[in-house]
């Protein structure tokens, strides 16, 4: 039995510190060493659920190339367990650009899948009875690998930045009894979207201006943000710490409001390391 099973978002992000948000019009810029290290998603979310205390095991598919390799290297470094399958158009990447506040541009190419299931749906079944929690991102193949998630005791996803049209999105939405959601498209919408998800639990994320928790039974409640208890360095992933940390708390038994308090902490935190591979005792057990 593990406490959370992640399913697809492996990746590496190529990290470049950049002088602004956006970036000046030039020829070329000099920055610091640009570094290549794991990242996506659901690196960020296993990570970070690993970093406080949870037994994770990850599901993707990985290319055979360089960038796998750094993924490998880091995920052996954890006890996360790992269920991988070659992927024949090579792992998917991201280029960061972080300026001096911390705050990120992410540029993505996904590498999609191609070709059959790359995991048998026995396999993923067996894997879902054994986790007492499943978190999907929304990766390509994990889609089709729904029908087979559904089971699962609790299940939550990422919608990330939905603008509440994208038909793509909504079925990992509607499978889902956790849903995350940032605010940067729905905007005003976010309410409605989110009251639209009923009986779901619902977090819209908004960065540093917090996020609101909208809970069964309910009305909305606003969660602010934690004060970061170092100075930031990084908020890539700390939407994904966020995540680790509410997953963390209801499976102590937290309720909704409480969980997500103790979520924006552990997100502030992750905020203070710069990368995913966060150090023993970075992250608040509690």
């Amino acid at each position: 039995m593990v406490d959370l099973l992640v399913i697809g978002g492996l990746g590496v992000d190529v990290r470049a510190r950049v002088p602004a948000l956006p970036l000046p019009a030039a020829d070329s810029l000099t920055v610091p060493p640009v570094e290549l290290r794991i990242g996506n998603t659901g690196a960020g979310v296993a990570l970070a659920a690993h970093a406080l205390g949870l037994r994770v095991t990850l599901v993707d598919v990985l290319g055979t190339d360089p960038a796998g390799d750094v993924v490998r290297a880091a995920l052996a470094r954890t006890s996360v367990r790992t269920v991988l399958v070659d992927a024949p158009a090579g792992t998917r990447r991201s280029v960061n650009l972080v300026d001096p506040a911390g705050r990120r541009m992410s540029l993505y190419d996904p590498r999609p899948w191609s070709g059959p299931a790359p995991f048998p749906q026995a396999e993923l079944a067996a894997l879902v009875v054994g986790a007492a929690h499943v978190h999907v991102s929304i990766m390509d193949w994990a889609r089709d690998a729904l029908p087979v998630l559904r089971a699962a005791t609790s299940l939550s996803t990422d919608l990330h930045d939905w603008d509440g049209d994208n038909d793509y999105h909504r079925p990992f939405a509607e499978a889902a009894d956790l849903v995350f959601v940032s605010d940067v498209k729905l905007g005003e919408r976010a309410g409605k979207e989110a009251a639209a998800l009923a009986p779901r639990t619902v977090l819209v994320t908004g960065g540093s201006a917090g996020a609101t928790l909208y809970a069964p039974d309910a009305p909305p409640a606003h969660v602010p943000a934690a004060e970061p208890p170092a100075p930031v360095v990084d908020t890539n992933g700390a939407g994904d710490a966020f995540a680790a940390g509410l997953i963390a708390a209801r499976l102590r038994g937290a309720a909704p409001l409480d969980a997500a308090r103790y979520a924006a902490r552990v997100a502030a935190a992750a905020c203070t390391h710069d990368g995913m591979e966060y150090p023993d005792g970075l992250l608040p057990r509690r």
